[in-house]
Formats: C-alpha cells, structure tokens, sequence
C-alpha cells in the first residue's frame, strides 16, 4: 500500500476496546463469568453423556461433540481476552497470532458444520476433517501476507479482518479466497439447517395434540435463535466490506459469536431436555448417596 511504512512487523500488540481503557476491570469480570458459564455447561455435559447410557444416542453424540468444540472454541479466545484486558495490551508473535487464528477458524467451522449436519460418526468426523482444512488454507492465505507499518491489532483476538487492514501490498488474491471459503460454508450449511427446520415444523404441524406442538415449536424457536446468533454474527463480519468499519462495533459482535454463544448452547441444545435433566438429577442423587456412606463410615 503506497505510503506505508515499509517496515517489516514480524510481531503484533493486540489491544481490545483501546479507546476505553476504564473498560477494562468491568469487561474482564463480565468475560471470565461467561467463560465460566461455558466450561462449567459444556463439560457438564460431556461428563453426563458418557456417563449416563442414557444419554449414548445419536443426538447426544452429536451434542457432545458441540460441547467439546464449544469449550475449545472459547479457549482459544477468551483466555487471552482476559490477559488483554487485565494488562491493557498483549504482544503476540507472528506465529503465535497464526496459530490462534488457524484454531479460531477451525472450531468455528466446525460449529457450523455439526450445526447443520445429523449425529452419525462418519459425518462427525468428516466436520472435523472439513473444518480443519479450511481453517489450514485460510490460515496459510491469510499469512501469506506482508504486514508493515503499525503492528496493534484493536481488537479481542487474531481475526481475519483487523489483520488485513494492517496488510501492505497486494491483498485482492488472498482476500478472494478467503471470502471463498466463507461463502461456500456459511450459505451451504444455513441452507442445510433451513431444509431440516422446515421438514421438522411440517411433521409437527401434523401433530395431534397441540400440547405436543407447543413444546416442539418452543424448542426449535430456541435452537433457531441460537443458530441465528452465531451465524447471524459471523456474516456480519465477514461477509462484508471491512473498510472503514468501526473497530468498536466489529468487536462488540465478535464477543457474540466468541463468548456468548459458546455459553449459551448447552443451555438451548441440552440442559432443556428431560433426558438431560434426570440424568442431572441421577449425578446429584448418587453424589448425595456417596456422601452420606462416606460420613457414615467416618462416625
């Protein structure tokens, strides 16, 4: 890009809401209770589905993959959130900022894709391998690009856009491909999630007793909202021209999409299910159980 300095950065300072320094202590507390929230819900879940037989159906092993992906998704960001927040700023190395990025990317497509897809092995796994080799050639792509110049990424982690506003050169192929990737996964699996939620509401439309389509509906408006959430935020960022955008809005929806949903999705896929609630039920009642022989066998 004429002008820039030419100066190659081979390090970036990531900084996150730098225009309001007071938010710091606030923001942080805010983020570590969800990021709370998140790894207590999802690995909650994890251990109750391996642990009640119950529970060791189709849809659960979907939904416990979710779960994992959500923990690791989380992670991937959030830690480091709070490290920024807490320290106002946090240098990263060009490798270090990539691998970030590569896992980001990864786990997010892998939210969309078992999103949109049924609970069956192959096709668990085929998300997993789906979403690994995107996440490889966006990341590869995406760093193959020259960064000079100003080295502070303002915002909450190593994301697509902010790292190409820092780009100097000749972005247009990288940026091409990149948008590829977005457009083929993102329609492609709202669209697979659309078909599914249609035949759902026609077979319960032909339901019997209006109590039972009551609750179905329920359910599926609160699945639909979630998945509305995610990949509603998702387009917002990267199905978009990103110059001249604000830094502050584009890091407000990316805390949608990183700390919100990860946190909410055990609440909507599971923790509303009967089966999920007697199984919860069973762990605290064999916990109470364990602990009263234990007390007994003290006195």
């Amino acid at each position: 890009m004429p002008g820039r300095n030419s100066t190659e950065v081979t390090e970036f300072l990531l900084t996150a809401f730098a225009d309001h320094p007071h938010w710091g202590l606030p923001l942080f507390a805010v983020f570590l209770g969800f990021y709370l929230l998140t790894l207590l819900g999802n690995c909650a879940m994890i251990l109750l589905i391996r642990q009640d037989r119950r529970l060791h159906t189709p849809m659960y092993f979907f939904l416990g993959h979710l779960a994992l992906v959500d923990v690791c998704y989380s992670s991937t960001v959030v830690p480091q959130v709070l490290a920024v927040l807490l320290e106002g700023g946090v240098v990263l190395s060009r490798a270090r900022c990539a691998a970030q990025f590569l896992l980001f990317t990864f786990f997010a497509s892998m939210d969309c894709y078992l999103l949109a897809i049924m609970a069956r092995w192959v096709l668990v796994a085929g998300a997993y391998a789906a979403g690994f080799s995107s996440a490889l050639i966006r990341t590869v792509t995406a760093f193959t690009l020259s960064f000079c110049g100003n080295n502070q990424i303002d915002f909450i982690f190593c994301d697509l856009p902010p790292l190409l506003k820092l780009s100097c050169g000749d972005s247009y192929t990288q940026e091409v491909v990149i948008i590829v990737f977005a457009v083929l996964v993102m329609p492609a699996c709202i669209l697979i999630i659309s078909v599914s939620y249609v035949r759902i509401v026609l077979a319960v439309a032909r339901m019997r007793s209006s109590g039972g389509r009551a609750k179905t509906f329920s359910t599926c408006a609160s699945h639909l909202a979630a998945v509305a959430l995610f990949f509603g935020t998702l387009i917002f960022m990267y199905l978009r021209d990103n110059s001249g955008q604000s830094s502050e809005a584009d890091q407000a929806v990316s805390v949608l999409y990183t700390v919100v949903s990860p946190m909410l999705n055990p609440l909507i896929y599971s923790l509303r299910n009967k089966e999920v609630k007697d199984a919860v039920l069973k762990s605290l009642s064999r916990l109470k159980v364990s602990g009263s022989v234990q007390k007994s066998q003290e006195e």
